[in-house]
């Protein structure tokens, strides 16, 4: 099945998206500096450009750069005066992104912000940054609800949040597991479950990268959720 799916995301992308250099050379250089191939395909990149258009996003928080694969595509959506924060933990893969971004025309527009994502999304809290119109979660499964916490901390009435690779080729609903990545998933849908500032769906995916699914919310109640300040900062 998995040669099928490839073979229906490849016509689709030979029809609704264009050859682009950009992102062909993003990935050509992401593989030649030896980053894993966990990039989006192009059809979910170019889906989160989609998001960000119908959300009308001025801000967006990545949690996850690689090689800034999805960066280019969410930070062509933005208006010229938007901003993209992405964070990696890694200075090489930041180094790798950068490039990349600078290439597409985007490094004044999108931020890499380089350290553990826990303590970047701290940091972005205690200085009571603009909150973001979309953040898309895409970073180590197993601090799934703590950066769904940090982005709640960090959003509006409104904000659409993103957390990719959440079916796992099916292991979430393993019970028990012993995989720390679907624990992860399974903390945070629990999480879910329980939420009340937030309205959610699952959507379960096939393609050229799998079987796998993505968790999408919007931010319904205020409370917790960010609040715009006059002269608060703008990271």
């Amino acid at each position: 099945m998995e040669t099928l799916w490839t073979e229906v995301d490849r016509y689709f992308e030979d029809r609704l998206t264009t050859d682009d250099p950009v992102l062909a050379a993003a990935l050509a250089d992401s593989t030649a500096a030896g980053l894993p191939a966990i990039n989006v395909t192009p059809l979910q990149g170019k889906f989160l450009g989609l998001l960000a258009q119908l959300c009308n996003a001025r801000r967006i928080l990545e949690i996850g750069t690689l090689g800034g694969y999805s960066a280019i595509w969410m930070g062509r959506a933005l208006p010229t005066d938007g901003t993209l924060v992405t964070l990696e933990i890694s200075s090489s893969n930041a180094e790798v992104a950068r490039r990349n971004l600078e290439r597409a025309g985007l490094a004044e527009r999108v931020h890499v912000v380089v350290g553990p994502a826990s303590k970047s999304l701290a940091h972005l809290i205690a200085d009571k940054v603009e909150p973001f119109d979309l953040v898309f979660i895409d970073a180590d499964k197993e601090s799934s609800e703590e950066y769904f916490e940090a982005s709640l901390a960090l959003s509006h009435v409104g904000t659409v949040i993103v957390v990719d690779n959440v079916v796992r080729k099916g292991a979430i609903i393993d019970n028990p597991s012993t995989d720390s990545m679907v624990l992860g998933v399974q903390k945070l849908a629990d999480r879910l479950r329980r939420e009340r500032r937030v309205s959610a769906t699952a959507i379960q995916t096939v393609g050229g990268k799998g079987y796998d699914g993505f968790v999408m919310a919007i931010v319904t109640l205020p409370g917790t959720a960010q609040k715009r300040e006059a002269g608060g900062r703008t990271a």
